[in-house]
């Protein structure tokens, strides 16, 4: 019974613990620059990104001015040396249907594929040529999204995967009383490919 007791009064104490050190770190993250934030900005980064990002646009809302269909593909190596590669898997439509009627979809699939997007657009030139350590971690999160998404809705094994993203811009509403011939016409779509990238080992 003492040590159930001390065993639960440890776990107690690590998750005090642990909650107070990510209260400090993303409260030194969205704080103003500070001597301390800026000391430890390696330590409060390597915590805050990517799964606890803080930005303002829960008070700021920026409307997508486009739509986006991320697909990915994958690729295995045979054991007698034949490469297989996959059709499109299309990882925009698998959020979409979880989100669709349903009063309280998760931040999951909400969010997650959109803003690691997001965040590759920032940290990646148009040569997809990462330049940091913080454009590697998010090419990394990219990657183990769409590898976790393959897996667990395909059982062919893969060792890399390819993405592909659609954008269609929104067209511009017509302007009140105006005629159709006043309409902007929309932009056409862009298809970008992304290298291939190694993945975690699924399905061997």
């Amino acid at each position: 019974m003492k040590v159930l007791k001390a065993a639960t009064g440890a776990a107690v104490v690590l998750c005090l613990a642990t909650a107070l050190v990510h209260v400090l770190l993303v409260f030194l993250h969205v704080a103003p620059p500070n001597p301390l934030s800026q000391q430890y900005s390696r330590q409060v980064n390597a915590w805050v990104f990517p799964l606890f990002e803080q930005n303002w646009r829960l008070f700021a809302p920026d409307p997508e001015s486009v739509n986006r269909q991320i697909s990915a593909r994958t690729m295995h190596t045979a054991p007698d040396g034949s490469v297989q590669v996959s059709g499109w898997f299309d990882l925009t439509a698998v959020d979409n249907s979880a989100v669709e009627h349903n009063a309280f979809p998760s931040h999951t699939a909400q969010n997650t594929l959109r803003r690691a997007w997001s965040s590759y657009l920032e940290t990646h030139g148009g040569d997809d040529q990462p330049r940091s350590q913080r454009a590697l971690m998010i090419q990394q999160y990219l990657t183990n999204i769409a590898a976790d998404r393959i897996a667990g809705h395909r059982g062919s094994p893969f060792e890399s995967l390819q993405l592909r993203v659609i954008t269609v811009p929104i067209a511009a509403p017509a302007a009140a009383g105006g005629t159709g011939s006043a309409t902007v016409a929309p932009k056409p779509a862009d298809t970008r490919y992304l290298p291939w990238w190694k993945a975690e080992s699924h399905g061997n």
